[in-house]
């Protein structure tokens, strides 16, 4: 893009509350049928129209662009068990953005190097996915589970193996002792 191309600085009337080691990579108007806004890339996640908190990068479960619509399945907390969160699809927020910039490329690539870890495993009468990802601003890996529809997380086999398998994968993925 060249210099006379550039999009102008975002407008402080719109601008999030930024944290103090926050810094804007990329913006875009936005609609989403509810009224306009801005989406705003930052080095931290991705602040959306109507939200009074950014979503973490590693909180993205989902995000896709169309060409013209960015759609962003956040994850929504179920359960806290020893070392992992287990989470489930939010509600998915579709933002028509008429001139994009660099959103796009940013949430794939932040949501992208977000992911450390992740693999979908065969549970006891269901499956899910295992993840790891790295949170902007914090040492080490948060872990999840995101099991799949008609899993049951209650169940005592369900929740020993995973317990197991997050375990198993937190070990292979432990740094070496140098």
């Amino acid at each position: 893009m060249g210099l006379f191309n550039r999009k102008p600085k975002l407008p402080p009337a719109v601008r999030p509350p930024l944290e103090a080691d926050e810094r804007v990579l990329a913006w875009a108007a936005a609609g989403n049928g509810e009224g306009d806004g801005v989406v705003v890339a930052s080095n931290r996640g991705l602040w959306l129209p109507g939200r009074p908190h950014r979503i973490g990068w590693h909180d993205i479960l989902k995000a896709t662009w169309s060409g013209r619509e960015l759609t962003v399945t956040p994850a929504v907390p179920v359960a806290e068990r020893d070392g992992y969160l287990v989470v489930a699809d939010g509600p998915a927020e579709t933002y028509l953005l008429v001139d994009p910039g660099d959103v796009p490329n940013q949430v794939r690539a932040r949501v992208t190097r977000s992911v450390a870890y992740t693999r979908q495993h065969v549970l006891p009468g269901g499956s899910g996915r295992i993840a790891a990802r790295r949170v902007a601003g914090v040492d080490g890996l948060s872990w999840t589970i995101r099991y799949d529809p008609g899993t049951s997380a209650d169940d005592a086999d369900v929740r020993a193996e995973t317990d197991a398998l997050v375990a198993a994968a937190r070990a292979a993925t432990a740094p070496a002792d140098v």
